[in-house]
């Protein structure tokens, strides 16, 4: 089976992994940092805004099973796209919304989703989710991981 790697920053981590846990044709999932400039981030670091990094879920999924642009809808759906550096109680860059892309399909994709959203009025504001190119991903910590499935919840969306 062919696997294929998609990132997104959707503010905390842990819903935005928990609801890709449920999508069909997701195979894998894990929480981390990407985007910042310095080498293993870790949680308290992160978390102090000065990283540079934002909390991410990268996702390995079946590109037979599941389009790339379905992982787009489950990202737009689970989240608020229109707050800089924000999502509900959580402020900082750590928290902002962006999409990682792993080749020129995935940018463009992620482009047009916009473009589409935006036109579309769905959101009532402007879109500033960044997108931008892959950077090295650093598994966060070992509890951050499945962290809601751990405590019997299945979200902890906004």
């Amino acid at each position: 089976m062919a696997q294929e790697v998609a990132t997104f920053g959707a503010g905390c981590f842990w819903g935005i992994e928990a609801a890709y846990r449920q999508v069909p044709g997701v195979v894998a999932t894990a929480v981390g940092y990407m985007g910042g400039t310095k080498d293993e981030p870790t949680y308290r670091r992160v978390c102090t805004g000065r990283t540079g990094h934002a909390e991410v879920v990268q996702v390995t999924y079946d590109p037979e099973r599941l389009s790339y642009d379905d992982l787009l809808s489950v990202f737009w759906d689970n989240h608020d796209p229109t707050t800089l550096n924000r999502q509900g109680p959580d402020v900082g860059t750590q928290y902002r919304s962006a999409v990682y892309f792993h080749d020129e399909a995935q940018q463009k994709a992620a482009q047009r989703s916009i473009e589409e959203l935006e036109a579309s009025g769905r959101f009532g504001r402007a879109i500033v989710t960044e997108v931008t190119p892959a950077s090295t991903f650093w598994p966060a910590e070992d509890y951050h991981q499945q962290y809601l499935e751990k405590r019997g919840l299945s979200t902890c969306r906004i």
